[in-house]
């Protein structure tokens, strides 16, 4: 049981490290829109997983795929919009 409690000691031991920053935090909420599109677009995926995908299988795919598409434009245009730290562009 030491070794357990031992391991455990060592890997709490950075327990505030661990913890994402501010800014980590604020990089995945810009990106929450990109990373919802993608769900929905594996989900369309999967459930074509164990059949022939129908017409409104394919269609549901393609606008899944085009909201994913528009959310990646967005992210970027947004991204072009923000100056870079230095003055680099």
């Amino acid at each position: 049981m030491s070794d357990i409690v031992t391991y455990q000691d060592a890997a709490t031991a950075f327990a505030d490290f661990i913890e994402p920053t501010a800014a980590e935090l604020d990089a995945i909420e810009r990106e929450m829109p990109v990373i919802l599109a993608d769900v929905e677009l594996l989900d369309a995926h999967i459930v074509t997983l164990d059949r022939t995908p129908s017409e409104l299988d394919e269609r549901r795919i393609r606008r899944a795929r085009r909201r994913a598409l528009a959310a990646r434009v967005a992210l970027v245009n947004r991204a072009a919009g923000t100056s870079m730290p230095g003055g680099a562009a």
